[in-house]
């Protein structure tokens, strides 16, 4: 770490930069300072503070109000000058922060009186903002990713990965929050993430990464969040796109199946049309986005060797062939109904189908001998329906908001699982139903005030949360399915919350501060005739501060520090009570008694850009205290792993994060990360209950990990750009083990044509993703590699109207 902010310094000392050029509204009153009435058609002019040219200049309407937009960052001299008063001349620097300011009451007078400096502050653009703190990524400039999903897309932004179970990361964590249009969803999940595989990439514009969010966003993903942005056409009159891709995946077998299964996907199909409509005249907007996602998939094809103390050894795989049709809409309409006021509605539906055909083998250490084969097929439809409006009051001076916002989801889970138990001496036929309907409720209230120096922010949310869920065994021959642990169980949550923000900003710092309570009130209700698990739940009161110190070194070089409290809470299959047999005999279970998880992160960060690229460093710690993880344990006479979430103590992650953006030359940009950090999970003991209670012990373990990106955009004639992307992730720690090394190469073409572009791509070009992955338990231990489908090609057209 010593040497790194040496070689920082170092590089601040030598770059030559260019401070990065911001768009800002100022405002402010111009008065009378003996009656304290507003002055009408008073002369406003803003001038360069060096040479004194002109910028911009304006009248005061007839309370005095004046108002400058799209003012860039730089030192002005605002002037005032009215018949029968003297000019007043006051400077201003414009910052980089916020994107308004308000001056305040310009008063006039037979003297004339120099006001303090003002600053404004604004935000910046695509990539690394000015606050430092979120990342913003078109997903038009993801050649290699266009026609995939919005998962694939994910996985070549700077700072974030993927896991073996499809969830993203940011620096190594997967407790992220993923938004949609800056709200929470049953689509995308309202605890862990969950469904971004399934939302398609040519219905998103941009996508947000917030490493170290405000007291304004909820509290809950200590990682930070995702805040995913759908398409919305602004142009005037009736407009629109259409777009159609396909593509082909499993276009070689990795590694050849275990005797005596089903053959393995190949050669798969994907569609993704799509069509995306809008109608702009004067006051109203309506808009329209509808894609279809066709998707067939060798989604996992896992192979296991467990090694049991006694001796035994059992080998397995996991092959699951699985078609997704996915239908996802979404329309509304914005309505101005006047100057100062501003209505939205808007709803989403998803339709998400998903059939799975899978066959499980267990063999004697030398496939020589059969013990079982485990052969099942799911039948799932998830429905997701969303809807939202809200209201927007503009005050008089600019950025001086009031929103209100009303948030409905109703998420359905219709899962049918359906096995064939096929043993030595007899075949069992065994089944399962689940039915889940989950309700969200969010109530907002927002509101902004610019200041003379900066702009506060606060507001209030209640959100309320019901998910009755049923669970229905339906055993046969020797079932090997605990059917008495079936029934039903409903969670109920409920959190009202309250914030505020206070950003401030002068010459040489910049300050954010913000304080959020959460009330959490958790009630989980559970079957009384379950066998282990009973009813419980949770409630606190907690504050989440965040607070962000940013010195300018000069002009060119800035340093900021972070701090956030945030929490994790358990989500509802988290702590569902069912055991689930889509792995026969590595078995999941939730955990009613699990508890929220809260994080303490400290960052340092330093910024600094020149003309075409720039530079960013940070060093991070997160703390975790009640670390959320699955913990495998078996249980006497049996060979079957029971994966459970326990709160598994205190654990900690360090690390430093580097991005290095640069536009080489005309025909070529690159894109680098670099992320390394040292894992460290103390020693814990934790009881799994399931199906019998058992204590597992482990010791403290550590590990340095990280990973590598480069994004390499070409520009190879005026309408033709590629694209390549390079991913390297090191072997991680993880509860009870490690997974390991993966590497993986994607490359994509695009042309642009007069009304529209034609693209073709390839993800995992060497086929060379594998998911690897060592656990270690009391009495056992195994190893997997997981040879799923990670190589597509696929060809695009979209027009544009």
């Amino acid at each position: 770490m010593k040497q790194l902010l040496f070689l920082l310094l170092f590089i601040s000392s030598f770059s030559t930069v260019y401070s990065q050029s911001v768009k800002v509204t100022l405002s402010g009153t111009v008065k009378d300072r003996k009656d304290n009435k507003g002055l009408a058609f008073v002369t406003v002019a803003l001038k360069n503070s060096g040479d004194k040219s002109f910028v911009a200049g304006t009248i005061s309407n007839e309370e005095g109000l004046f108002t400058f937009t799209d003012v860039k960052s730089g030192n002005y001299t605002l002037e005032v000058s009215y018949i029968g008063y003297k000019t007043l001349s006051q400077a201003v620097s414009v910052g980089v922060l916020s994107t308004f300011l308000d001056l305040g009451h310009v008063m006039l007078e037979e003297d004339v009186t120099q006001l303090g400096e003002v600053v404004v502050k604004g935000t910046d653009g695509e990539g690394l903002n000015n606050k430092m703190d979120k990342k913003t990524f078109s997903v038009t400039d993801m050649v290699s990713q266009s026609g995939g999903s919005l998962l694939q897309v994910m996985k070549n932004l700077p700072g974030v990965t993927t896991d073996q179970d499809g969830k993203v990361l940011i620096r190594g964590n997967d407790r992220v929050t993923v938004l949609i249009d800056g709200k929470q969803t049953a689509l995308t999940g309202f605890g862990n993430q969950t469904g971004l595989d399934n939302i398609p990439a040519s219905a998103i514009e941009k996508i947000e990464v917030i490493n170290n969010p405000s007291a304004k966003y909820d509290a809950n993903g200590n990682a930070g969040i995702i805040n995913i942005i759908y398409k919305k056409n602004k142009q005037e009159g009736f407009n629109g796109k259409i777009g159609m891709s396909a593509g082909l995946g499993a276009l070689w077998i990795k590694k050849d199946n275990l005797p005596d299964i089903r053959p393995q996907y190949r050669n798969t199909l994907k569609m993704n049309p799509s069509v995306s409509l809008n109608y702009r005249k004067k006051n109203t907007n309506i808009f329209f986005q509808g894609d279809y996602l066709h998707t067939p998939t060798l989604n996992k094809n896992e192979f296991v060797d467990r090694y049991y103390d006694d001796g035994k050894v059992v080998r397995q795989q996991t092959k699951r062939n699985r078609n997704t049709n996915i239908i996802t809409t979404k329309a509304g309409l914005d309505w101005n109904i006047s100057s100062s006021n501003t209505f939205n509605i808007s709803g989403l539906f998803s339709s998400e189908k998903i059939i799975d055909n899978g066959d499980e083998p267990f063999f004697n250490a030398t496939l020589t001998e059969r013990f079982r084969l485990w052969k099942f097929l799911e039948d799932e439809l998830k429905t997701t329906v969303t809807a939202s409006g809200s209201f927007q009051h503009k005050f008089q001076q600019p950025g001086h908001l009031f929103t209100i916002g009303f948030n409905y989801t109703f998420h359905r889970e219709d899962e049918k699982y359906f096995f064939t138990n096929v043993m030595p001496t007899f075949t069992g036929k065994d089944a399962f139903k689940l039915l889940s309907d989950e309700s969200v409720f969010d109530l907002t209230a927002d509101y902004v005030k610019p200041l003379k120096y900066g702009h506060f922010e606060g507001g209030i949310k209640i959100r309320k949360r019901y998910i009755p869920t049923n669970m229905q065994f339906f055993p046969g021959l020797n079932s090997p399915i605990d059917s008495l642990a079936g029934g039903w169980a409903n969670y109920n949550e409920t959190i009202p919350a309250v914030y505020g923000n206070y950003v401030l900003e002068n010459k040489n710092f910049e300050l954010e501060a913000g304080l959020r309570f959460e009330y959490v009130d958790l009630r989980y209700s559970v079957n009384p005739d379950h066998p282990t698990y009973k009813s419980s739940g949770y409630d606190y009161v907690q504050p989440f501060p965040n607070v962000r110190l940013a010195y300018k070194i000069n002009e060119h070089h800035k340093l900021s520090l972070f701090y956030n409290r945030r929490v994790d809470r358990p989500n509802e299959v988290d702590i569902r009570i069912f055991p689930k047999y889509d792995d026969a005999e590595i078995i999941k279970v939730g955990n009613p008694a699990l508890r929220p998880q809260f994080t303490n992160t400290l960052e340092a960060g330093y910024k600094t850009s020149w003309q075409g690229g720039y530079f960013y460093a940070a060093l991070y710690r997160k703390m975790d205290n009640a670390t959320i993880a699955r913990i495998g344990s078996t249980v006497p006479g049996s060979t079957i792993i029971y994966n459970i979430f326990q709160n598994a103590g205190r654990s900690h992650n360090s690390g430093v994060e580097l991005i290095w953006q640069q536009q080489v030359t005309p025909w070529l940009a690159l894109n680098t990360n670099f992320n390394v950090y040292k894992s460290v999970i103390n020693a814990f003991t934790v009881k799994n209950l399931y199906p019998v209670p058992v204590t597992f012990k482990a010791d403290r373990e550590s590990l340095t990990s990280g990973s590598g990106k480069i994004n390499a955009n070409l520009r190879l004639s005026k309408s033709i750009e590629a694209q390549v992307s390079a991913v390297y992730l090191a072997p991680d720690l993880i509860p009870q083990g490690r997974t390991g090394a993966r590497f993986s190469v994607d490359a994509g073409i695009k042309k642009q044509l007069t009304k529209g572009e034609l693209f073709a791509n390839a993800t995992d070009v060497f086929n060379t993703l594998v998911i690897r992955k060592t656990i270690n338990g009391a009495g056992f231990h195994y190893i997997s590699h997981d040879y799923y489908e990670t190589q597509v090609y696929r060809i695009g057209y979209s027009y544009k109207f």
